[in-house]
Protein backbone atom coordinates (compact mmCIF):
# COMPACT_ATOMS: atom_id res chain seq x y z
CA UNK A 1 0.00 0.00 0.00
CA UNK A 2 2.87 2.39 0.87
CA UNK A 3 4.67 1.59 -2.36
CA UNK A 4 1.49 2.18 -4.37
CA UNK A 5 0.91 5.55 -2.70
CA UNK A 6 4.51 6.64 -3.37
CA UNK A 7 4.18 5.48 -6.98
CA UNK A 8 1.08 7.61 -7.60
CA UNK A 9 2.62 10.63 -5.87
CA UNK A 10 5.73 10.14 -8.03
CA UNK A 11 3.66 9.89 -11.21
CA UNK A 12 1.45 12.92 -10.49
CA UNK A 13 4.40 15.05 -9.42
CA UNK A 14 6.31 14.10 -12.58
CA UNK A 15 3.40 14.93 -14.87
CA UNK A 16 2.77 18.31 -13.21
CA UNK A 17 6.41 19.44 -13.03
CA UNK A 18 7.83 17.43 -15.92
CA UNK A 19 7.99 20.11 -18.61
CA UNK A 20 9.62 22.66 -16.31
CA UNK A 21 12.16 20.07 -15.15
CA UNK A 22 12.78 19.24 -18.82
CA UNK A 23 13.46 22.93 -19.55
CA UNK A 24 15.87 23.25 -16.62
CA UNK A 25 17.66 20.06 -17.68
CA UNK A 26 18.05 21.14 -21.32
CA UNK A 27 19.39 24.55 -20.32
CA UNK A 28 21.67 22.84 -17.79
CA UNK A 29 23.22 20.78 -20.57
CA UNK A 30 23.71 23.90 -22.71
CA UNK A 31 25.49 25.67 -19.84
CA UNK A 32 27.87 22.79 -19.10
CA UNK A 33 30.96 24.30 -20.72
CA UNK A 34 29.97 27.96 -20.65
CA UNK A 35 33.22 29.12 -19.03
CA UNK A 36 35.46 27.19 -21.43
CA UNK A 37 33.54 28.26 -24.52
CA UNK A 38 33.63 31.94 -23.55
CA UNK A 39 37.37 31.74 -22.78
CA UNK A 40 37.96 29.92 -26.06
CA UNK A 41 36.02 32.56 -27.95
CA UNK A 42 38.02 35.40 -26.37
CA UNK A 43 41.37 33.66 -26.87
CA UNK A 44 40.52 32.81 -30.47
CA UNK A 45 39.72 36.41 -31.36
CA UNK A 46 42.53 38.12 -29.46
CA UNK A 47 45.55 35.82 -29.47
CA UNK A 48 48.68 38.01 -29.17
CA UNK A 49 52.26 37.47 -30.32
CA UNK A 50 54.49 37.20 -27.25
CA UNK A 51 57.83 35.95 -28.61
CA UNK A 52 60.67 38.35 -27.73
CA UNK A 53 58.34 40.95 -26.20
CA UNK A 54 57.91 42.23 -22.66
CA UNK A 55 54.60 43.17 -21.13
CA UNK A 56 54.09 46.87 -20.51
CA UNK A 57 53.74 48.00 -16.88
CA UNK A 58 50.19 47.69 -15.61
CA UNK A 59 49.93 51.42 -14.89
CA UNK A 60 50.84 52.24 -18.50
CA UNK A 61 48.28 49.73 -19.78
CA UNK A 62 45.61 51.27 -17.56
CA UNK A 63 46.43 54.74 -18.87
CA UNK A 64 46.02 53.43 -22.43
CA UNK A 65 42.62 51.99 -21.53
CA UNK A 66 41.45 55.27 -19.99
CA UNK A 67 42.72 57.15 -23.07
CA UNK A 68 40.56 54.78 -25.11
CA UNK A 69 37.55 55.83 -22.99
CA UNK A 70 37.28 52.56 -21.12
CA UNK A 71 37.74 52.79 -17.35
CA UNK A 72 37.81 49.27 -15.88
CA UNK A 73 37.10 48.18 -12.33
CA UNK A 74 39.54 45.26 -12.58
CA UNK A 75 42.29 43.90 -14.83
CA UNK A 76 42.92 40.18 -15.25
CA UNK A 77 46.33 38.86 -16.28
CA UNK A 78 46.73 35.27 -17.51
CA UNK A 79 49.79 33.06 -16.99
CA UNK A 80 49.48 32.28 -20.71
CA UNK A 81 51.85 34.77 -22.32
CA UNK A 82 49.79 34.83 -25.52
CA UNK A 83 46.48 35.61 -23.82
CA UNK A 84 45.22 39.21 -23.80
CA UNK A 85 44.52 41.24 -20.71
CA UNK A 86 40.85 41.26 -19.74
CA UNK A 87 39.47 44.57 -18.50
CA UNK A 88 36.14 44.39 -16.71
CA UNK A 89 33.57 46.71 -15.22
CA UNK A 90 30.49 45.05 -13.90
CA UNK A 91 29.57 41.45 -14.50
CA UNK A 92 29.16 41.51 -18.26
CA UNK A 93 31.17 44.47 -19.55
CA UNK A 94 34.64 43.46 -20.62
CA UNK A 95 37.28 44.45 -23.16
CA UNK A 96 40.49 42.78 -24.27
CA UNK A 97 43.86 44.54 -24.50
CA UNK A 98 47.22 43.62 -25.98
CA UNK A 99 49.57 43.53 -22.96
CA UNK A 100 52.63 44.24 -25.12
CA UNK A 101 51.41 47.21 -27.15
CA UNK A 102 48.56 48.62 -25.04
CA UNK A 103 46.15 48.32 -27.96
CA UNK A 104 42.56 48.26 -26.72
CA UNK A 105 40.70 45.85 -28.96
CA UNK A 106 37.21 46.69 -30.18
CA UNK A 107 34.37 44.88 -28.40
CA UNK A 108 34.09 41.27 -29.44
CA UNK A 109 30.97 39.79 -30.92
CA UNK A 110 28.54 39.42 -28.05
CA UNK A 111 26.46 36.72 -29.66
CA UNK A 112 27.96 33.92 -27.57
CA UNK A 113 27.70 35.96 -24.37
CA UNK A 114 24.12 36.87 -25.18
CA UNK A 115 23.29 33.24 -25.94
CA UNK A 116 24.60 31.96 -22.62
CA UNK A 117 23.00 34.85 -20.76
CA UNK A 118 19.64 34.04 -22.32
CA UNK A 119 20.01 30.32 -21.56
CA UNK A 120 20.91 31.13 -17.95
CA UNK A 121 17.85 33.38 -17.62
CA UNK A 122 15.63 30.59 -18.94
CA UNK A 123 17.27 28.16 -16.53
CA UNK A 124 16.51 30.42 -13.58
CA UNK A 125 13.16 32.05 -14.32
CA UNK A 126 11.97 31.45 -17.91
CA UNK A 127 13.88 34.52 -19.15
CA UNK A 128 11.21 36.68 -17.55
CA UNK A 129 11.79 40.31 -16.70
CA UNK A 130 10.42 42.82 -14.25
CA UNK A 131 7.65 41.67 -11.96
CA UNK A 132 7.28 38.38 -13.84
CA UNK A 133 10.75 37.30 -12.77
CA UNK A 134 9.63 36.58 -9.19
CA UNK A 135 6.83 34.36 -10.52
CA UNK A 136 9.21 32.51 -12.82
CA UNK A 137 11.65 32.01 -9.97
CA UNK A 138 8.86 30.67 -7.75
CA UNK A 139 7.79 28.16 -10.41
CA UNK A 140 11.31 26.88 -11.11
CA UNK A 141 11.98 26.70 -7.37
CA UNK A 142 8.85 24.65 -6.72
CA UNK A 143 9.60 22.34 -9.65
CA UNK A 144 13.16 21.91 -8.39
CA UNK A 145 11.74 20.73 -5.06
CA UNK A 146 9.41 18.44 -6.99
CA UNK A 147 12.44 17.08 -8.83
CA UNK A 148 14.10 16.34 -5.48
CA UNK A 149 11.02 14.40 -4.41
CA UNK A 150 10.95 12.55 -7.73
CA UNK A 151 14.59 11.56 -7.33
CA UNK A 152 14.20 10.28 -3.76
CA UNK A 153 10.89 8.52 -4.40
CA UNK A 154 12.28 7.14 -7.65
CA UNK A 155 15.19 5.54 -5.80
CA UNK A 156 12.68 3.81 -3.53
CA UNK A 157 10.57 2.65 -6.47
CA UNK A 158 13.71 1.53 -8.31
CA UNK A 159 14.21 -1.21 -5.72
CA UNK A 160 12.54 -4.38 -6.97
CA UNK A 161 9.93 -6.15 -4.88
CA UNK A 162 12.02 -9.34 -4.98
CA UNK A 163 15.78 -9.03 -4.49
CA UNK A 164 17.33 -11.31 -7.07
CA UNK A 165 20.34 -10.56 -9.25
CA UNK A 166 18.36 -11.35 -12.37
CA UNK A 167 15.84 -8.68 -11.35
CA UNK A 168 18.41 -6.08 -10.31
CA UNK A 169 20.40 -6.54 -13.52
CA UNK A 170 17.40 -5.44 -15.58
CA UNK A 171 17.45 -2.09 -13.76
CA UNK A 172 21.17 -1.54 -13.77
CA UNK A 173 21.83 -1.68 -17.51
CA UNK A 174 20.08 -1.57 -20.88
CA UNK A 175 18.10 -4.71 -21.60
CA UNK A 176 18.60 -6.11 -25.14
CA UNK A 177 15.08 -7.56 -25.21
CA UNK A 178 13.37 -4.26 -24.32
CA UNK A 179 12.23 -3.66 -27.89
CA UNK A 180 8.72 -2.28 -27.51
CA UNK A 181 8.33 1.41 -26.74
CA UNK A 182 6.91 0.75 -23.31
CA UNK A 183 9.59 -1.78 -22.34
CA UNK A 184 12.37 0.46 -23.65
CA UNK A 185 11.10 3.54 -21.80
CA UNK A 186 10.66 1.56 -18.57
CA UNK A 187 14.18 0.16 -18.84
CA UNK A 188 15.81 3.49 -19.73
CA UNK A 189 13.93 5.33 -16.97
CA UNK A 190 15.34 2.96 -14.37
CA UNK A 191 18.86 2.78 -15.79
CA UNK A 192 19.39 6.53 -16.18
CA UNK A 193 17.70 7.18 -12.84
CA UNK A 194 20.09 4.84 -11.02
CA UNK A 195 23.38 5.98 -12.56
CA UNK A 196 22.57 9.71 -12.45
CA UNK A 197 21.06 9.67 -8.95
CA UNK A 198 24.09 10.86 -6.97
CA UNK A 199 25.18 13.79 -9.20
CA UNK A 200 21.55 14.83 -9.64
CA UNK A 201 21.06 14.78 -5.87
CA UNK A 202 23.97 17.22 -5.55
CA UNK A 203 22.74 19.45 -8.40
CA UNK A 204 19.14 19.61 -7.18
CA UNK A 205 19.98 20.05 -3.49
CA UNK A 206 22.40 22.90 -4.16
CA UNK A 207 19.79 24.60 -6.37
CA UNK A 208 17.41 24.67 -3.40
CA UNK A 209 19.93 26.94 -1.62
CA UNK A 210 19.82 29.40 -4.54
CA UNK A 211 16.05 29.38 -4.79
CA UNK A 212 15.02 29.81 -1.17
CA UNK A 213 16.38 32.23 1.47
CA UNK A 214 15.53 29.77 4.25
CA UNK A 215 17.80 27.16 2.66
CA UNK A 216 20.60 29.69 2.23
CA UNK A 217 20.23 30.73 5.87
CA UNK A 218 20.25 27.10 6.97
CA UNK A 219 23.74 26.64 5.49
CA UNK A 220 25.21 29.34 7.75
CA UNK A 221 23.18 28.35 10.78
CA UNK A 222 24.30 24.74 10.50
CA UNK A 223 27.84 26.12 10.59
CA UNK A 224 26.95 28.10 13.72
CA UNK A 225 27.22 31.50 12.02
CA UNK A 226 25.05 34.52 11.41
CA UNK A 227 23.72 34.91 7.90
CA UNK A 228 25.73 37.66 6.12
CA UNK A 229 23.72 40.61 4.89
CA UNK A 230 23.95 41.50 1.23
CA UNK A 231 25.13 44.91 0.19
CA UNK A 232 26.67 45.80 3.53
CA UNK A 233 29.80 47.89 3.04
CA UNK A 234 31.96 48.31 -0.02
CA UNK A 235 31.06 49.74 -3.42
CA UNK A 236 27.93 48.63 -5.25
CA UNK A 237 28.30 45.39 -7.17
CA UNK A 238 29.34 46.02 -10.74
CA UNK A 239 30.16 49.69 -10.11
CA UNK A 240 32.20 51.34 -12.83
CA UNK A 241 35.70 52.61 -12.24
CA UNK A 242 36.50 56.28 -11.78
CA UNK A 243 39.06 57.73 -14.20
CA UNK A 244 40.68 60.03 -11.65
CA UNK A 245 41.00 57.24 -9.09
CA UNK A 246 42.25 54.81 -11.73
CA UNK A 247 45.07 57.17 -12.71
CA UNK A 248 46.12 57.92 -9.12
CA UNK A 249 49.87 58.41 -9.59
CA UNK A 250 50.58 57.66 -5.93
CA UNK A 251 49.44 54.07 -6.44
CA UNK A 252 51.59 51.65 -8.43
CA UNK A 253 49.51 48.80 -9.81
CA UNK A 254 52.64 47.22 -11.31
CA UNK A 255 54.33 47.05 -7.91
CA UNK A 256 51.21 45.46 -6.45
CA UNK A 257 51.09 42.98 -9.32
CA UNK A 258 54.76 42.01 -8.94
CA UNK A 259 54.25 41.48 -5.21
CA UNK A 260 51.28 39.24 -5.97
CA UNK A 261 53.28 37.24 -8.53
CA UNK A 262 56.06 36.75 -5.99
CA UNK A 263 53.58 35.40 -3.43
CA UNK A 264 51.49 33.24 -5.78
CA UNK A 265 53.39 30.24 -7.09
CA UNK A 266 51.42 28.22 -9.64
CA UNK A 267 48.91 30.99 -10.41
CA UNK A 268 46.86 30.81 -13.59
CA UNK A 269 45.13 34.19 -13.44
CA UNK A 270 45.63 37.31 -11.33
CA UNK A 271 42.81 39.85 -11.12
CA UNK A 272 43.80 43.30 -9.90
CA UNK A 273 40.93 45.38 -8.52
CA UNK A 274 41.53 49.09 -8.95
CA UNK A 275 41.35 51.27 -5.83
CA UNK A 276 38.25 53.44 -5.61
CA UNK A 277 38.14 57.08 -4.59
CA UNK A 278 40.99 57.89 -2.20
CA UNK A 279 41.81 54.26 -1.43
CA UNK A 280 45.43 53.19 -1.88
CA UNK A 281 45.21 49.47 -1.09
CA UNK A 282 45.09 47.18 -4.11
CA UNK A 283 43.17 43.91 -4.01
CA UNK A 284 44.45 40.96 -6.05
CA UNK A 285 42.48 37.75 -6.59
CA UNK A 286 44.70 34.74 -7.25
CA UNK A 287 43.31 31.72 -9.08
CA UNK A 288 45.36 28.54 -9.34
CA UNK A 289 42.50 26.49 -10.79
CA UNK A 290 40.13 26.50 -13.72
CA UNK A 291 38.10 29.48 -12.53
CA UNK A 292 35.38 27.55 -10.69
CA UNK A 293 37.43 25.78 -8.00
CA UNK A 294 37.05 27.81 -4.79
CA UNK A 295 39.66 25.79 -2.93
CA UNK A 296 42.27 27.06 -5.39
CA UNK A 297 41.45 30.74 -4.94
CA UNK A 298 43.05 33.23 -2.60
CA UNK A 299 43.20 37.00 -2.20
CA UNK A 300 45.89 39.53 -1.36
CA UNK A 301 45.63 43.10 -0.10
CA UNK A 302 48.69 45.08 -1.16
CA UNK A 303 49.84 48.60 -0.26
CA UNK A 304 49.70 50.58 -3.49
CA UNK A 305 52.61 52.81 -2.41
CA UNK A 306 55.20 50.30 -1.25
CA UNK A 307 53.95 47.05 -2.76
CA UNK A 308 53.97 45.43 0.67
CA UNK A 309 51.47 42.64 1.23
CA UNK A 310 49.11 43.78 3.99
CA UNK A 311 46.90 40.69 4.13
CA UNK A 312 46.74 37.26 2.52
CA UNK A 313 43.62 35.10 2.69
CA UNK A 314 43.17 31.62 1.33
CA UNK A 315 39.96 29.64 1.00
CA UNK A 316 40.81 27.89 4.27
CA UNK A 317 40.87 31.28 6.04
CA UNK A 318 37.18 31.88 5.32
CA UNK A 319 34.52 30.99 7.85
CA UNK A 320 33.02 27.52 7.68
CA UNK A 321 29.66 28.86 6.53
CA UNK A 322 31.24 30.91 3.77
CA UNK A 323 33.25 27.90 2.61
CA UNK A 324 30.14 25.72 2.52
CA UNK A 325 28.19 28.34 0.62
CA UNK A 326 30.96 28.75 -1.95
CA UNK A 327 31.26 25.00 -2.42
CA UNK A 328 27.50 24.81 -2.97
CA UNK A 329 27.74 27.46 -5.70
CA UNK A 330 30.33 25.56 -7.71
CA UNK A 331 29.16 22.02 -6.93
CA UNK A 332 25.87 22.90 -8.63
CA UNK A 333 27.69 23.33 -11.95
CA UNK A 334 30.35 20.72 -11.21
CA UNK A 335 33.09 23.35 -11.64
CA UNK A 336 34.40 22.74 -8.12
CA UNK A 337 35.70 19.38 -9.36
CA UNK A 338 37.27 20.80 -12.51
CA UNK A 339 36.59 19.81 -16.09
CA UNK A 340 35.49 16.28 -15.24
CA UNK A 341 33.12 17.59 -12.60
CA UNK A 342 31.51 19.84 -15.20
CA UNK A 343 31.29 16.90 -17.59
CA UNK A 344 29.62 14.75 -14.93
CA UNK A 345 27.09 17.51 -14.20
CA UNK A 346 26.34 17.86 -17.90
CA UNK A 347 25.86 14.11 -18.32
CA UNK A 348 23.58 14.05 -15.28
CA UNK A 349 21.48 16.83 -16.81
CA UNK A 350 21.34 14.86 -20.06
CA UNK A 351 20.19 11.81 -18.12
CA UNK A 352 17.50 13.96 -16.48
CA UNK A 353 16.19 14.90 -19.94
CA UNK A 354 15.84 11.22 -20.83
CA UNK A 355 14.25 10.43 -17.46
CA UNK A 356 11.63 13.14 -17.93
CA UNK A 357 10.98 12.07 -21.52
CA UNK A 358 10.59 8.38 -20.69
CA UNK A 359 8.57 9.17 -17.57
CA UNK A 360 6.09 11.31 -19.48
CA UNK A 361 5.90 8.69 -22.24
CA UNK A 362 5.08 5.98 -19.70
CA UNK A 363 2.46 8.21 -18.10
CA UNK A 364 0.86 8.91 -21.48
CA UNK A 365 0.73 5.20 -22.28
CA UNK A 366 -0.88 4.52 -18.91
CA UNK A 367 -3.50 7.21 -19.61
CA UNK A 368 -4.25 5.81 -23.07
CA UNK A 369 -4.59 2.31 -21.65
CA UNK A 370 -6.98 3.57 -18.98
CA UNK A 371 -9.11 5.43 -21.53
CA UNK A 372 -9.31 2.36 -23.78
CA UNK A 373 -10.42 0.17 -20.86
CA UNK A 374 -12.97 2.76 -19.81
CA UNK A 375 -14.27 3.02 -23.36
CA UNK A 376 -14.53 -0.76 -23.62
CA UNK A 377 -16.61 -0.91 -20.43
CA UNK A 378 -18.96 1.82 -21.63
CA UNK A 379 -19.51 0.38 -25.11
CA UNK A 380 -21.92 -2.43 -24.05
CA UNK A 381 -23.92 0.00 -21.91
CA UNK A 382 -24.28 2.44 -24.78
CA UNK A 383 -25.59 -0.29 -27.06
CA UNK A 384 -28.08 -1.54 -24.48
CA UNK A 385 -26.40 -4.93 -24.12
CA UNK A 386 -26.06 -6.68 -20.83
CA UNK A 387 -22.47 -5.96 -19.64
CA UNK A 388 -22.47 -9.30 -17.82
Amino acid sequence: MIRKGIFWAHLICGVVAGLVILMMSVTGVLLTYERQLLDWSTAGQYRVEAAGRERLPLDQLLAAAVAGRYVPASITLSADAEAPLLLRRGRAERRAMNPYSGELYPPASERLDDFFHSVEQWHRWFNAGGEQRALGRAITGACNLAFLFLLLSGLYLWLPAVYRWSTLRLRLWFHPNARSGKARDFNWHHVFGFWAALPLLVIISTAVVFKYPWANSAVYRLAGEEVPQRGRGGPPRGARGDAAAALNRSVSLESALQSAIGRSAGWRTLTVSLPRGTETDVGVQVDRGSGGQPQKRSSLTIDGHSGAVLAANTFADQSTGRQWRTWIRFLHTGEALGFWGQTLAGLASLAAILMVWTGLALSLRRLRSYLRRRGARRAPLASGADPT
